[in-house]
């Protein structure tokens, strides 16, 4: 609807997880940065997590952007699994299996076939340096016989190194769920764990900035800083209220016929969203929302 009043390219502050918008910010370079030491080490198992909406899904397809050629990636987006879907879905997406095999053939496979099949295909691309990277999106819903069966996967390693390299991407729960007495083994063979966080104010700052910038707009936005001082309040510097607060607010400006984003558009964009400001000790950002939390 503003697009065209503001001359973007795009929505700047859309909810889809596109890696081209992801601002690094200090938490954020920090856990890229980790992510790719421990895949370069073939470190076995790292988990990072955080509260709804910092941007860990962002995350994820960042890092799968800047994978070197020579690593497999199979990202599963989906944690309802089966065992057997589970290693159909790494199979596929590393190019083992084809879904047309899969519907034709794959059905008859038992748990351990798959395995075996995955276990081959590790142990052919390691002479040339190749590895395989399976990254598990809103980790912390993994069923309990799905994680165990992902500690099992763990297994497949040489005397020297693991074959196979998993990276789990979930919510703050995801932290004791890990550390439950039925998931001690897993839980000891994390070799990096990492906790992204919200915003600073600055960062606030500098990320409008960025996700303007990359919008490419033909006119002039602008937040005033009393307004982005109110950006961080009232979304305590979760990406995700960010990206809604400030989507109403253009949308505000744009009505208004201004590009001028000021406190009063602001507000009236946080009572649309029925946001409330942030707590020093609020735990979650659906605490945030009066009435109704954001999707």
């Amino acid at each position: 609807m503003y697009e065209q009043y503001y001359g973007f390219a795009e929505k700047p502050f859309s909810l889809t997880p596109d890696p081209k918008y992801l601002y690094r910010s200090e938490s954020h370079a920090n856990a890229l940065e980790l992510l790719q030491y421990a895949i370069g080490r073939r470190e076995g198992f790292m988990v990072i997590t955080g509260d709804i909406g910092t941007g860990k899904t962002t995350l994820c397809r960042a890092l799968l952007e800047q994978i070197e050629g020579n690593t497999y990636t199979a990202l599963l987006l989906n944690p309802f699994l089966s065992e057997e879907d589970l290693l159909k879905a790494i199979l596929q997406d590393v190019g083992v299996l084809s879904r047309d095999h899969e519907r034709v053939a794959a059905r008859r496979f038992t748990t351990q076939d798959l395995i075996s099949i995955l276990h081959d295909f590790l142990l052919s691309i390691l002479p040339k340096g190749g590895r395989v990277l399976v990254i598990i999106d809103e980790a912390q819903n993994l069923p309990l016989k799905i994680l165990e069966q992902i500690r099992i996967l763990s297994n497949l390693e040489t005397d020297k190194e693991k074959l196979l390299q998993i990276a789990l991407f979930g919510q703050l729960n995801l932290v004791p769920l890990l550390r439950s007495p039925d998931l001690r083994q897993l839980d000891q063979r994390v070799s990096i764990r990492y906790q992204l966080k919200p915003l600073l104010p600055a960062e606030v700052t500098a990320y409008i900035a960025h996700r303007l910038a990359i919008a490419n707009s033909t006119r002039t936005v602008t937040f005033t800083p009393k307004a982005l001082a109110l950006v961080h309040q009232y979304s305590g510097g979760i990406p995700r209220l960010i990206n809604l607060l400030c989507d109403r607010a253009l949308l505000g400006g744009y009505a208004a016929r201004t590009t001028r984003i000021d406190v009063n558009i602001v507000t009236r964009a946080a009572e649309g969203l029925d946001l409330a400001p942030a707590q020093p000790d609020s735990q979650s950002w659906f605490s945030r929302f009066r009435r109704v939390g954001a999707s």
